[in-house]
């Protein structure tokens, strides 16, 4: 599986703040044996996030491209926003798992605006930006990725079983 971390943070763009969260990102992908392939910090730009989802999506053929930051409600928050933009069909049982087990931990959980779709043959899915939260929305679907990405590359058809 070939994957791309994108860490949207103004100040990590600018060298102010280490990476934890794609740190953190790339080595949890592993468990499904994803390779990352493409890694990238950029700043809170809305146009940016969007080139650069385009660009490993169209261009770079990326199974899977997992964003950290920039889901919440500050005006500088526009990834999802970005990420609806460029995605073709939505996958909102992803973002919906990950507010749920979330929640379980705190009603703040419900505040993420993060969103999951498809563009062309990458499945596209925003994570929350601190640690703690990437380890537990990541943990919740990490599980059912490898299927989803074989049924958007035409590998399996069916989602029906119960492994």
């Amino acid at each position: 599986m070939r994957v791309g971390v994108l860490t949207i943070s103004d100040r990590g763009a600018k060298g102010g703040r280490e990476d934890e969260s794609g740190r953190l990102i790339k080595d949890m992908v592993s468990q499904i044996h994803g390779h990352v392939e493409r890694y990238e910090i950029v700043p809170d730009d809305e146009e940016r996030i969007a080139a650069r989802l385009k660009t490993w999506s169209d261009e770079d053929d990326l199974d899977l491209i997992l964003t950290t930051g920039g889901t919440g409600f500050s005006p500088r928050d526009t990834t999802p926003e970005a990420t609806l933009s460029v995605i073709e069909r939505l996958a909102p049982g992803i973002a919906e798992a990950m507010r749920a087990e979330g929640l379980r931990k705190t009603p703040r959980a419900m505040l993420s605006r993060a969103v999951a779709g498809i563009r062309g043959r990458t499945l596209i899915i925003n994570l929350p930006g601190s640690t703690k939260a990437v380890r537990e929305s990541l943990s919740a679907i990490l599980p059912a990725l490898p299927h989803g990405i074989e049924i958007i590359r035409g590998q399996t058809g069916e989602c029906g079983a119960d492994s």
